[in-house]
C-alpha cells in the first residue's frame, strides 16, 4: 500500500488513516474513548471461577457425601476413588476444551485481524496431479504445461477457495464471503501467468512461492497484488494452502502514471532534438543546394550565348558539382548522428531474458485476454547478444502474436519455446491466430510490410536487423498451421 499523509492533520492532532469505518457515534480524534478490544478483554476477565476447577470441586464434594452415607471402609475408599478419578477426568476434558477454544480463538484472529488479505485454499487435485505426472516420469512441469495449456486451465478449475478473511471481503468490494468461495477460475483470468509457475513451483518442491498477479474482482474490474504462500510439504498438505496478498493496484497505476510522464518528457525532448536538427540540417542543405542552383543556371547562360562560352559552363558545373558532394557529406554525417549506436554484446542467458519480456507485455495480455507459456531447456547454453534488443525482439514477436489473435475467441495462447540445437539456441514463438497472408509473407521482414490494417510494418524489420547485427537469423515458418511460427537462431557460446 501507498505511503500517503494520515487524513485529519489539524495543528498537533493527527488521525491514524484507516480503510476501516469509523464506528456510529464515535469521534475518531477523541482520544479519551477506549477501543472497543479493551472493554471485551474486561468482560472475559469477570468471568469466575475456572470451570474446570468447579468441576473438580462438585466431584469431590460427591465423593465426600458418598463416603459419609457408606456403612462400611471399602465403600467409602471406592466412594473416594471412584469421586477422584471422574473429578480428574472431567477436569482434564474441560481443560482440554478451554485450550482447544483458545488456540481457535487465537487462529480466528490470525487470520480475521492482520489487516491484510488471507486466502485457505484446496489445491489437493493438483497436488495429486504433479504426483501422477511425476510417477509417470514427467519431470519437466514447465515444458509439459506449456504444450498442454488446456490441462493447465482444467487444473485451476479444481482449485477451490475455501474461505478468506473479512479484509479479503471488503478489498474484493465484494458483499460476503461467498462471493468469493469456489473454483479458482472465477478470480484468476487466462491472462494470468502465475498459475503455470505454481505447478512448477509444486513439481521443484519449493519451500514458498511468491509472485505478483491481477485478479478479478466480482464486478469485473482487476485488482493487481503481490502474494506469498507457503508450499506444502505433504500430499494432505495440498488440502489448505494459505496465501497472503497485499493490493498494489494504486501503486501499479501511479507507477504506470510516472512511466507515461517520463515517456512524455522523453517525446517532448526528442521532438525538440529533432526540431534542433532539423533547422541545422535545412541551414547546412540549403546553402550548398543555392550554390548549385546558382552555378548550373550560370552554366546554362554561359551555354545559351550567341557565342557559347564552354569554359565558364564547365567551372560552374565544377563547382555545382562540389556543392553536391557537400552535400552528400552533411548528410551522411546526419545518418552517422542518427544511427543507433553498437549493441552492446556480453553472454546472455535468453531464457531470462524471455521471461522478462513476459512480464513488460503484462498489460497487453490483459487487454487481449491473452496468455503466454514459456518451455525453456533447462540446459541452454547462453548466447552473444544485448539483453535490450532481444528483449525487445521477444516483446515484438509476442505481441504480434496475441494481436493476431484478437478477433477470435479465447483461449489465446503464445508459446514461447527455447531449445539448444547443434551450435545455436533456437527460439520459437508460435500462436494460433489466422496466420499470415501469403501475399506478405516474400516482403515480411521489409520496412512498411505488415498484413495489419493498423500495422506500421516496422517491428519485424526492426527484429531482423537486431539479430543479424549478433550474427543470428530469423524467419517464418511456411509450414506451421494453424496460426505463425517464427524462429530466431543465435549463436550459442561454447
Amino acid at each position: 500500500m501507498d505511503n500517503e499523509e494520515p487524513a485529519g492533520v489539524s495543528g498537533i492532532e493527527k488521525q491514524v488513516f484507516t480503510l476501516w469505518p469509523t464506528p456510529e457515534g464515535v469521534d475518531p480524534m477523541l482520544g479519551d474513548v477506549a477501543p472497543a478490544w479493551t472493554l471485551a478483554q474486561r468482560e472475559r476477565r469477570s468471568f469466575s471461577p475456572n470451570a474446570a476447577d468447579l468441576a473438580m470441586a462438585i466431584a469431590l464434594a460427591l465423593a465426600c457425601i458418598g463416603a459419609v452415607v457408606a456403612n462400611s471402609l471399602a465403600l467409602t475408599i471406592l466412594w473416594l476413588a471412584t469421586g477422584a478419578a471422574v473429578g480428574l477426568a472431567l477436569a482434564f476434558s474441560l481443560r482440554r476444551r478451554r485450550r482447544e477454544e483458545v488456540e481457535a480463538a487465537w487462529r480466528e484472529a490470525l487470520f480475521e485481524r492482520p489487516g491484510l488479505s488471507l486466502w485457505r485454499e484446496d489445491w489437493s487435485a493438483v497436488g495429486e496431479a504433479i504426483l501422477k505426472l511425476k510417477r509417470e516420469g514427467v519431470h519437466d512441469i514447465e515444458a509439459h504445461f506449456a504444450a498442454r495449456p488446456d490441462e493447465a486451465r482444467a487444473l485451476r478449475r479444481r482449485v477451490i477457495v475455501k474461505d478468506v478473511n473479512a479484509f479479503t471481503v471488503q478489498t474484493m468490494g465484494a458483499r460476503s464471503k461467498a462471493d468469493l468461495v469456489g473454483t479458482l477460475d472465477r478470480i484468476l483470468p487466462d491472462s494470468d501467468q502465475t498459475f503455470d509457475q505454481w505447478l512448477i513451483a509444486f513439481g521443484r518442491g519449493d519451500a514458498f512461492y511468491r509472485s505478483e498477479t491481477h485478479i478479478v474482482r466480482p464486478d469485473g474490474s482487476h485488482l493487481d497484488c503481490l502474494f506469498t504462500a507457503a508450499l506444502p510439504t505433504s500430499l494432505d498438505g495440498f488440502r489448505d494452502i494459505l496465501v497472503a496478498a497485499l493490493d498494489v493496484t494504486e501503486y501499479k497505476a501511479l507507477q504506470a502514471r510516472l512511466v507515461a510522464a517520463q515517456t512524455e518528457a522523453a517525446r517532448a525532448s526528442r521532438i525538440s532534438t529533432v526540431g534542433a536538427l532539423t533547422a541545422s540540417i535545412t541551414h547546412e542543405i540549403n546553402t550548398p543546394l543555392a550554390s548549385i542552383l546558382a552555378n548550373v543556371q550560370a552554366a546554362l547562360r554561359w551555354m545559351r550565348r550567341d557565342a557559347p562560352n564552354y569554359l565558364e559552363a564547365e567551372r560552374a558545373i565544377e563547382r555545382a558539382v562540389a556543392d553536391a558532394s557537400r552535400t552528400q557529406e552533411v548528410v551522411g554525417r546526419t545518418r552517422d548522428f542518427l544511427s543507433a549506436s553498437p549493441p552492446d554484446v556480453q553472454p546472455l542467458d535468453i531464457a531470462e531474458t524471455a521471461r522478462i519480456a513476459t512480464v513488460l507485455i503484462d498489460r497487453e495480455l490483459r487487454l487481449h485476454d491473452a496468455a503466454v507459456h514459456l518451455d525453456a531447456a533447462t540446459d541452454l547454453p547462453k548466447v552473444m547478444a544485448d539483453s535490450i534488443q532481444m528483449q525487445q525482439v521477444l516483446v515484438n514477436l509476442m505481441i504480434n502474436g496475441v494481436q493476431a489473435m484478437r478477433s477470435q475467441r479465447a483461449p489465446r495462447d503464445v508459446r514461447v519455446v527455447l531449445r539448444a540445437v547443434d551450435d545455436v539456441v533456437l527460439i520459437s514463438v508460435s500462436d494460433r491466430g489466422p496466420g499470415v497472408e501469403a501475399a506478405v509473407r516474400p516482403r515480411l521482414f521489409e520496412p512498411f510490410a505488415s498484413d495489419r490494417s493498423d500495422g506500421m510494418g516496422i517491428g519485424l524489420a526492426i527484429c531482423r536487423t537486431s539479430v543479424e547485427a549478433v550474427g543470428g537469423r530469423i524467419w517464418l515458418d511456411e509450414t506451421a498451421a494453424p496460426g505463425a511460427t517464427f524462429h530466431v537462431s543465435l549463436p550459442a557460446i561454447s
